[in-house]
């Protein structure tokens, strides 16, 4: 039955954060010069831009709905373990070639894009976390910290880390901008 994934005050501040995110992706994007991590920033802002979206319209809950579906129209719904498995290796799999091209992408440009990598690192981390727990392991987000979710402060602490990175370069080249116009 589609509903709103997470309608409570902390998943739509995480969707803010997300937009927000993505939005000072966008512009550091338009404003890198080639091989700089133009590219980096592009990946970033699309991931986050549907990471958003994701966050309300609960798309792994319609993706585990429909593999359950089929488990059992199938006549394999007792080894479905064995297809989980499958599928949360084969994402952590995806990630951590994903890790890699970004750290390949980055190369001579690390330094300044690491906060960023960092932040994806643990929105990716989270991701995992997430999937694992959409199959019976809810324990590991679903308690409280600082009384809010861990989820929330896991998810947006990768936000941040991305968000924070973004404004440092937006501001350094705003900063370089303004000291050329007074030379």
């Amino acid at each position: 039955m589609p509903q709103i994934g997470d309608p409570n005050v902390t998943g739509w501040v995480t969707v803010a954060s997300y937009l927000v995110t993505a939005l000072l992706a966008a512009a550091v994007w338009r404003v890198t010069g080639p091989g700089r991590g133009r590219a980096f920033w592009a990946v970033l802002t699309l991931i986050l831009g549907f990471l958003a979206l994701n966050k309300q319209l609960d798309l792994q809950t319609a993706l585990t709905g429909v593999g359950r579906c089929l488990a059992w129209s199938q006549g394999w719904y007792e080894n479905r373990r064995l297809v989980q498995a499958g599928f949360i290796g084969a994402l952590l799999v995806l990630l951590v070639m994903g890790l890699f091209t970004a750290m390949q992408a980055l190369r001579g440009n690390l330094q300044r894009n690491l906060l960023a990598l960092l932040g994806l690192t643990v929105l990716l981390g989270f991701v995992m976390v997430r999937a694992v727990s959409i199959h019976h392991f809810d324990f590991l987000i679903s308690d409280h910290s600082l009384g809010v979710p861990n989820n929330f402060l896991f998810e947006n602490a990768g936000l941040v880390l991305i968000a924070v990175n973004a404004a440092l370069l937006l501001l350094r080249r705003r900063h370089r901008t303004r000291q050329r116009r007074l030379a």
